[in-house]
């Protein structure tokens, strides 16, 4: 199964190992864009990043994290913009949550989430819901 469960997910981030959640399309017909967060763990924190990356992908290129910025002049967005830290795993999922529309049950381990950007591309790029029929989160933070 590819989504983990929410007890794996917490004990990837208690081992150090990040998680991260496609948040589908952005942008414009003209300037396409994708979204995904990740919850990073750190010595002492975790933290959450906000990625937009521009949509330059296609079949057999899906490593979202050779994508350029959406916004090239923000530098900080180059390595995705952080959107909160929290001292406990819990609460850093919350964080994503509530500042990234992530949904609990849709994490993926590290590196995963080019195969959801992959079942993306494959399905035409919808921009209403996933290829499962999952709707995209609200741009809560995005670009």
């Amino acid at each position: 199964m590819r989504y983990l469960v929410e007890s794996f997910i917490l004990g990837a981030l208690r081992r150090g190992r990040s998680v991260e959640q496609f948040l589908g399309p952005c942008g414009s017909a003209e300037r396409p864009g994708v979204r995904y967060v990740e919850v990073r763990a750190t010595k002492t924190s975790y933290e959450v990043f906000l990625h937009t990356v521009e949509d330059v992908g296609g079949e057999g290129l899906f490593d979202l994290g050779e994508f350029p910025p959406f916004d090239p002049d923000d530098e900080a967005c180059e390595f995705g913009r952080l959107l909160g830290m929290a001292e406990d795993p819990l609460t850093a999922l919350i964080v994503a949550e509530q500042r990234a529309g992530a949904e609990r049950g849709r994490w993926v381990n590290e590196g995963v989430v080019q195969d959801e950007y992959g079942d993306f591309v494959r399905a035409g790029r919808p921009s209403a819901a996933s290829p499962d029929g999952w709707p995209w989160p609200d741009a809560l933070d995005a670009v």
